[in-house]
């Protein structure tokens, strides 16, 4: 019989594209990986991947078994999915990647629903890029991936993206700063101190082009990947700051900050990552109702 860890390596080898990749995932050297993969082509019969250049790619018998590992894999977190829902008075294990550049106070109010199920619920929440995220979820560590773009095309992970809403963007001064501005908005943000999302962010393109389109030149004062960073150094006044309008209230509320403008030309997207094309899993679905209903409602 077929040794199924040798299979998940090659697995994950197919996945990952390279040795070196997969054993920093399957946290295992990537000697012990290439010995287990030369293990099962001896037990095949048939080489699975071919050398080019420094990359490995695989060969016609590595795309048949790399089909047939898909589907095993995939069955096998079905089962698990299964098992986690089985009624035993045990809470029930919620596991959610948010990508890195998801705000946290977005994430918190997409996920609060999910600890406000009638059957209580253990949530395990993890952060870290979207690449990584969609391996985990890819191998049914995850149950969901909140993200502020879709899977991209040239990603190959088996997922579906559930569009959770979209809002404008709402920029916050201190009343300090405020007075110092000149002008209406948006020509009050024409030189004037701006802290922005980090340049990986889905947004910073946006809003780039937008500040173009109106000929504004506001002074770059840092950039940032975490936005609850960037709020905290807007809230002692370094510069004004970005957040999607959907929290404006909590922003102005938590960080004694002001609107001094909104545009809806550019827009904050979010996401909902999933295995599933047709969401059964009860909390992903409250989550995403909830979603859709209350914090992305229309106005």
């Amino acid at each position: 019989m077929i040794n199924y860890k040798h299979l998940h390596y090659f697995w994950a080898v197919a996945r990952e594209g390279g040795v070196a990749r997969a054993s920093e995932r399957l946290h295992l050297t990537p000697q012990t990986i290439s010995g287990q993969l030369s293990l099962l082509e001896d037990y095949l019969g048939t080489a699975l991947f071919t050398r080019v250049g420094r990359n490995l790619e695989l060969t016609e018998s590595g795309r048949l078994v790399l089909s047939y590992a898909d589907e095993i894999f995939s069955l096998g977190g079905e089962l698990e999915e299964v098992i986690r829902q089985l009624p035993d008075g045990r809470p029930q294990l919620f596991r959610v990647g948010v990508v890195d550049v998801v705000p946290k106070s977005i994430a918190h109010r997409i996920l609060q629903p999910a600890l406000q199920m009638p059957e209580p619920v253990r949530m395990i929440c993890r952060e870290a890029g979207l690449d990584t995220l969609l391996a985990e979820l890819a191998v049914h560590r995850l149950d969901l991936v909140l993200a502020d773009r879709p899977i991209p095309p040239t990603v190959s992970t088996r997922g579906f993206s559930h569009k959770l809403g979209e809002c404008a963007l709402s920029f916050f001064a201190t009343e300090a700063l405020e007075k110092k501005l000149k002008g209406d908005f948006p020509r009050c943000l024409d030189g004037a101190p701006l802290l922005f999302p980090s340049s990986g962010n889905q947004l910073r393109s946006g809003i780039d082009q937008w500040l173009d389109r109106h000929r504004i030149h506001p002074r770059m004062i840092a950039e940032f990947d975490d936005s609850a960073l960037m709020k905290a150094f807007g809230q002692e006044g370094a510069g004004i700051f970005i957040v999607p309008a959907a929290i404006e209230a909590e922003v102005e509320r938590q960080y004694q900050v002001k609107i001094i403008g909104r545009i809806d030309e550019v827009k904050a997207r979010f996401y909902a990552i999933s295995i599933e094309r047709r969401v059964l899993h009860p909390i992903l679905s409250n989550v995403l109702k909830a979603a859709r209903e209350s914090l992305f409602a229309e106005k």
